[in-house]
């Protein structure tokens, strides 16, 4: 594998591995506050500062202000709201079922949502074919997930 390539799948492994560590520290958060959609709030607040800052320092000169004129108003919020229902739920799971159910299912539901986004070309991506590999291999995952929830 070339060292680019290492680079970048190490790079992936230390964002999961970020990811995973996010929701229970959410989860205290819930608990210290009362409530796990004020600890979301939270980390969303810290997360805008802190890439408002990054993007100051990094990318204010290539950002295309112009796009804001003609970009339709799921691409503007649509990631922002799915983010935060996402950071709520896992905030409110991780005491419940743990971190390891969370993310197994967490994956099958991407995987599965991912299937039918390829198969219909949403979001104008390029349809991809529901093939017995792919389904097969996301049903394993799917058994995966339900027997680190439930066995």
């Amino acid at each position: 594998m070339p060292l680019l390539g290492l680079i970048l799948t190490l790079f992936a492994l230390v964002s999961g591995a970020l990811i995973a560590c996010q929701a229970p520290i959410n989860a205290d958060a819930a608990a210290r506050l009362g409530s796990p959609l004020a600890a979301a709030t939270m980390s969303f607040c810290a997360g805008t500062v802190a890439l408002f800052i990054v993007t100051l320092l990094f990318v204010r000169h290539d950002v295309n202000l112009a796009a804001f004129k003609t970009m339709p108003l799921y691409v503007m919020v649509g990631g922002g709201l799915l983010g935060a229902f996402f950071v709520t739920a896992n905030t409110a799971l991780a005491p419940r079922i743990g971190i390891t159910a969370i993310f197994a299912l967490g994956i099958t539901g991407q995987l599965l949502a991912a299937l039918m986004l390829d198969r219909f070309g949403v979001f104008g991506l390029v349809e991809r074919e529901l093939t017995l590999g792919r389904v097969g291999g996301t049903l394993m995952v799917l058994a995966g997930a339900l027997m680190v929830r439930y066995l």
